[in-house]
């Protein structure tokens, strides 16, 4: 039987109810990593892969394809994955930020919303070298000469980003005269930070861990509203920094699937949740579950997406 037949077959069985979803749901997983490797994406896509195999999946394959927020990634997916209930794109907040500074010719909105996974708290830190100590020295030079403080972080629209911004506007300095480096990926800032290229960088705690664990990052700060269990150094609104914000990662399938594809995938995605892989990918990640699946995920992209937009606005970002 030809593939396209056997799978509408299949579908209309599920649709049906005469065939559970899971028996039908996709076993040869394609994985589009819309950003470069070693990046908070790529580390989510690959732990997901796992876990997915480990949930019954055969086989998980990966293609990196970084730039622009994730844009470039998520223009590929949708022209080649159409139709395709083999296929996953992860993606998240940052490209949310993306889109909306970037206006890029395929939105999220092209594409089937699937799964949040998790959610985590950007972290900033600095090279251990720095002539900074604190937050407290950086917002003091930030204030003296806001262009001499670079930001490195990811996309330009990311969190870190957003953040950075919502800082500079806290402390009485204008969002549009901060100095922000963006990055193709996580490996590439770090790297950066690393290096010494940029004064401050930002991220997942989970992507500089190791690094600060060692000596070579010193964290100055976490967006969070409370203190993060793991995360050994002071929020923002701790030291007098009036700035909270999240972070968030899913997996969205392609275009043009039914109701019946989009339901199996987001079966799939929910056992493989649950499986040894993933729970230990949480706790090494220190990433907070956050499952939600369907329409309700596709409803809270839209209003993460109007109350991001909103939170640019103000920041002079947009």
């Amino acid at each position: 039987m030809r593939r396209d037949t056997f799978l509408k077959s299949m579908a209309a069985l599920a649709a049906a109810g005469a065939l559970p979803n899971a028996a039908w749901a996709a076993t040869n997983v394609k994985m589009m990593i819309p950003a470069n490797p070693g990046g908070g994406w790529d580390g989510t896509g690959r732990a997901l892969g796992n876990a997915l195999r480990e949930a019954g999946a055969d086989s998980v394959t990966y293609e990196n394809k970084g730039g622009a927020a994730g844009a470039i990634g998520l223009a590929q997916f949708y022209n080649a994955a159409k139709g395709d209930p083999n296929a996953l794109m992860v993606m998240g907040a940052v490209m949310l930020g993306g889109i909306i500074t970037g206006k890029p010719p395929v939105s999220i909105t092209q594409v089937t919303p699937i799964a949040r996974l998790t959610t985590e708290y950007n972290v900033f830190v600095l090279p251990e070298n720095s002539p900074y100590k604190t937050m407290a020295d950086v917002v003091a030079q930030l204030k003296k000469d806001p262009g001499s403080i670079k930001w490195g972080g990811g996309s330009r629209g990311s969190t870190e980003h957003i953040a950075a911004a919502m800082i500079a506007q806290a402390v009485g300095v204008p969002a549009s005269k901060i100095n922000y480096v963006p990055f193709r990926g996580g490996g590439e800032a770090t790297a950066a930070i690393l290096g010494g290229n940029v004064t401050v960088g930002g991220s997942g705690y989970s992507e500089f861990q190791s690094y600060i664990e060692s000596g070579k990052m010193k964290g100055i700060a976490v967006t969070s509203g409370k203190r993060q269990a793991g995360i050994p150094f002071p929020t923002l609104k701790e030291q007098g920094i009036d700035v909270e914000i999240g972070n968030w990662r899913g997996v969205y399938g392609a275009a043009g699937l039914t109701p019946a594809q989009r339901d199996a995938l987001a079966a799939l995605i929910t056992k493989a949740t649950k499986t040894k892989a993933w729970q230990e990918a949480l706790t090494k990640n220190n990433w907070t579950p956050a499952l939600l699946t369907g329409q309700a995920f596709g409803d809270f992209v839209d209003s993460d997406f109007a109350a991001l937009r909103a939170t640019m606005v103000r920041a002079g970002m947009v």
